[in-house]
């Protein structure tokens, strides 16, 4: 039975009625005010007062400064996000069968007609999340993709974002962030084209604009705060795993860690150590309140048991540093992505190894992936009839109906029966 060395004193949820209210009448705001709206919220709340859409000019003005060893590196990382997503859209496959003589079946992939990309601000310039958005919905033949993002200070959009925008090559960059850029995406504001999907990654008032979009928009993930998970045996070194824990626990004050391992020497080395580990951080702050407030230590009897523990929890994140990798992956069955080895650490994904980072999180790993192309991908069925296949799909459907008491439908199949038969 698995016993709690540290257990959370709070849990990643957020204030979710104030939210849900505030969220809601932003949102009612856009759709009575429009423009006029949005243009109102990004000065109150972005202190933006300028063009909402970036112009060719000053997105090139604005990344003109950035040095070619940068350019470089955001090179490699789209090079390695899209690679894997063009893969991923190969791996999908049309097709066409006949299952009985003269019933075609068919299955067409067809890429939504917009998607809007939203690219997150706050304390961090998240570069990564707009090659893991925009690059996967070029990637999936998207004929149309927006991209927003939150003005950083007076001149707009942090110049990195902006330059890893650039190079996945969206149709439109809009300075906006918050519920106000959701709003507009999903309205058709300042483009003409309302989105179809929504997809990135936000803070708890992006996540609840999506969520109650939700049914008009398509979206991503019902996200929550970032999470991570370690699972260690007695071969894993402590002093990695409480520096892989801390680089994760930095992103929120709510974003919870988790450390499973089957050693007590290990896990009392790493709660020995994560103190330390934080304190030598720039701005340990974030991550001290998360790993106090949400961090936890379990210790169990087994690796089965590990692994049940790790479903059970279904985290975003999941690390392993044990024995037999192999055997991990092919137990393991709920999260949102796997690393495996200690030469794989959870900033790879978020960063350049070319997996998608806007990933479930709040257990939704139990029956959800994360982004990938098939989220902007219909999936779409098709089907003909010859008129001899007709007699035999129409006899059966009849009598199906009637045993449901669906007389209009057994009518559709009746009049089909006297039109095709041989008599006729």
């Amino acid at each position: 039975m698995s016993i709690y060395l540290k257990k959370a004193t709070r849990t990643a949820k957020s204030e979710e009625t104030q939210t849900i209210e505030v969220v809601k009448n932003l949102l009612k705001d856009i759709v009575q005010r429009k423009e006029t709206a949005v243009r109102e919220m990004a000065a109150k709340f972005d202190k933006w007062n300028k063009d909402v859409i970036v112009s060719e000019e000053e997105l090139e003005r604005r990344i003109a400064p950035i040095p070619q060893n940068v350019r470089d590196d955001f090179q490699f990382a789209y090079d390695q996000v899209y690679g894997f997503a063009l893969k991923q859209r190969e791996s999908m496959k049309e097709f066409s069968v006949e299952l009985f003589p003269g019933v075609r079946l068919g299955q067409r992939l067809i890429p939504c007609n917009c998607a809007g990309c939203y690219v997150p601000g706050g304390r961090f310039a998240h570069a990564a999340s707009a090659i893991m958005s925009i690059a996967t919905a070029r990637a999936a033949g998207v004929p149309f993709v927006v991209a927003c993002s939150p003005a950083r200070d007076e001149s707009g959009i942090d110049p990195y974002v902006l330059y890893a925008m650039s190079l996945c090559k969206p149709d439109v960059i809009m300075t906006l962030g918050g519920v106000q850029a959701i709003g507009a995406m999903a309205h058709g504001l300042f483009t003409g084209k309302a989105a179809d999907i929504i997809v990135g990654p936000g803070n708890r008032y992006v996540a609840e604009a999506k969520r109650l979009l939700y049914g008009q928009i398509g979206i991503d993930v019902f996200a929550g705060p970032s999470e991570s998970l370690v699972i260690a045996d007695s071969s894993a070194d402590p002093h990695l795993i409480a520096i892989d824990l801390t680089s994760q626990a930095e992103h929120g004050y709510d974003s919870p860690v988790w450390l499973i391992t089957d050693s007590e020497e290990i896990a009392t080395l790493v709660l020995e150590y994560m103190p330390k580990v934080i304190s030598d951080l720039p701005n340990p702050e974030v991550a001290a309140s998360a790993w106090r407030d949400y961090g936890e230590v379990i210790l169990c009897s087994s690796p089965e048991e590990m692994a049940q523990v790790a479903d059970e929890l279904a985290v975003e994140h999941v690390q392993v540093m044990a024995r037999d990798l192999n055997w991990w992956l092919s137990r393991l069955s709920n999260y949102g992505s796997l690393f495996l080895g200690e030469s794989c650490t959870v900033a790879f994904g978020d960063k350049t190894s070319g997996t998608n980072h806007i990933l479930p999180t709040k257990k939704a790993a139990k029956y959800s992936g994360g982004l990938s192309v098939g989220k902007f991908i219909k999936t779409v069925t098709y089907q003909k009839v010859d008129p001899e296949a007709c007699l035999q799909i129409a006899a059966v459907t009849s009598r199906i109906s009637r045993l449901e008491g669906m007389e209009g439908h057994a009518r559709a199949a009746d009049v089909r029966l006297r039109k095709y038969s041989p008599k006729n």
